[in-house]
């Protein structure tokens, strides 16, 4: 590789907003993520329904009726 033409890859922290912190390298410091494994409802189980003006309901309704 060349010398001075390559960004700096060193240690940084990306820190998510429900606090977990993960230690890794990049050429950015300080990564901040809105969602991370940690607590994304997918890998926690938590996974809830948002109902928005009545969608899941009418979706629910709409493929209820059907046989398969």
């Amino acid at each position: 590789m060349k010398e001075g033409i390559h960004p700096r890859y060193e240690p940084t922290k990306i820190k998510c907003v429900c606090g977990f912190e993960i230690e890794t390298r990049s050429t950015k410091k300080g990564i901040s993520a809105e969602i991370c494994s940690n607590c994304h409802p997918f890998f926690t189980g938590t996974q809830k329904l948002v109902d928005t003006a009545g969608r899941v309901d009418k979706f629910r309704r709409k493929y209820q009726k059907r046989k398969v």
